[in-house]
């Protein structure tokens, strides 16, 4: 039967100083994104990225914490808020802000833009546009690894909106019933897309209610990292060791509106309420615990702060710079050909 939905209990004690290395590596991932996010609202703002445009801003935590559980190999499926994953993954900052400019050099060769990055060679198959349409394809990825029978696990990373779409059920369903390594984590950021002020309460039912699949099923806290990466591993061990799939719904919050075209606050949200959140910024909550238990001091967050605020204006000085793609790549399947 399936575990029942319910918050794991937070790793006590404090932090394996023999991980250190490790864990002052998931801050640095964390600002990056923070920092790249940050300028990439400034660029579509100046009209140099043009769609759409959605910001991970306040959800760092989830991927690099999850994606730090996970081996080079496996495979990683994302929503159109996927700039934070990719760059958790490993696509290089220049990469993947070239991508949103429609360059060239764009990770997905200029043609996905924001919501489509993508690069195989890591595993990372792509950010996808319609709402819960990947999730069968994250599940498919887990049935092939079982049947090659390979080690691998599928990750499919969505927004809580997904839920209400038949294929969130039929996905997690075949899952469960196939005994896929497959791993569902639900960014539950408290407002779908579509969802209004009165229903917004009624999302936290997401893990009671796919407690009728014969999954394990968590809640997670999305704001603190190593809360984060420890739910993951135990998803990945049960994906790896027993083939079975995991839902995980973490609880996590964005500081921005849905996508560029909100306000900052959107027109669901107080300001109040947003600042009241920032309290458990991710960021915050990360380095605050590494310079408490001596793992760094201020002056080394400012500094890694500083360096990945170079990193990121560098990516946006060679995406304004890189070409735009020739004609006859934009009509043709690259990844076909390769």
């Amino acid at each position: 039967m399936a575990t029942r939905a319910r918050p794991h209990p937070r790793p006590r004690g404090g932090l394996d100083s023999t991980r250190a290395e490790a864990y002052r590596g998931w801050l640095q991932q964390m600002l990056l994104i923070r920092r790249f996010e940050e300028k990439a609202g400034e660029a579509y703002s100046l009209g140099k990225i043009g769609g759409f445009c959605h910001l991970y801003i306040g959800q760092e935590a989830v991927a690099v914490g999850s994606l730090a559980a996970l081996g080079p190999d496996d495979y990683i499926t994302c929503s159109y808020r996927e700039h934070g994953h990719a760059l958790a993954r490993g696509i290089s900052a220049r990469a993947v802000m070239a991508e949103l400019f429609g360059k060239a050099a764009g990770c997905s060769g200029g043609k996905g833009g924001s919501m489509h990055l993508f690069d195989a060679s890591i595993g990372f198959l792509g950010g996808h546009g319609i709402v819960g349409a990947h999730i069968p394809l994250a599940t498919g990825m887990a049935f092939a690894a079982k049947y090659r029978e390979t080690d691998q696990v599928a990750v499919c990373y969505f927004g809580e909106a997904a839920v209400n779409n038949g294929a969130f059920h039929e996905a997690l369903n075949m899952a469960a019933l196939w005994k896929l390594p497959a791993i569902y984590i639900c960014e539950n950021n408290r407002y779908g897309m579509g969802t209004a002020l009165e229903r917004a309460s009624a999302i936290y039912d997401i893990s009671e209610r796919a407690c009728s699949y014969d999954m394990a099923n968590e809640v997670v806290d999305g704001q603190d990292v190593l809360v984060m990466h420890a739910a993951m591993e135990r998803a990945v061990q049960r994906a790896r060791g027993q083939k079975l799939p995991t839902l995980l719904e973490v609880r996590t919050y964005r500081f921005m509106g849905h996508s560029m075209s909100d306000p900052i606050h959107g027109h669901y949200r107080t300001r109040e309420e947003v600042e009241d959140q920032r309290k458990r910024d991710p960021i915050a909550v990360w380095s605050q615990r590494l310079v408490a238990e001596g793992l760094m001091d201020e002056a080394s967050v400012k500094t890694m702060d500083k360096r990945m605020l170079e990193e990121v204006e560098d990516a946006y000085q060679f995406a304004e710079q890189a070409p735009e793609p020739e004609g006859d790549v934009l009509f043709r399947d690259v990844y076909a050909e390769q």
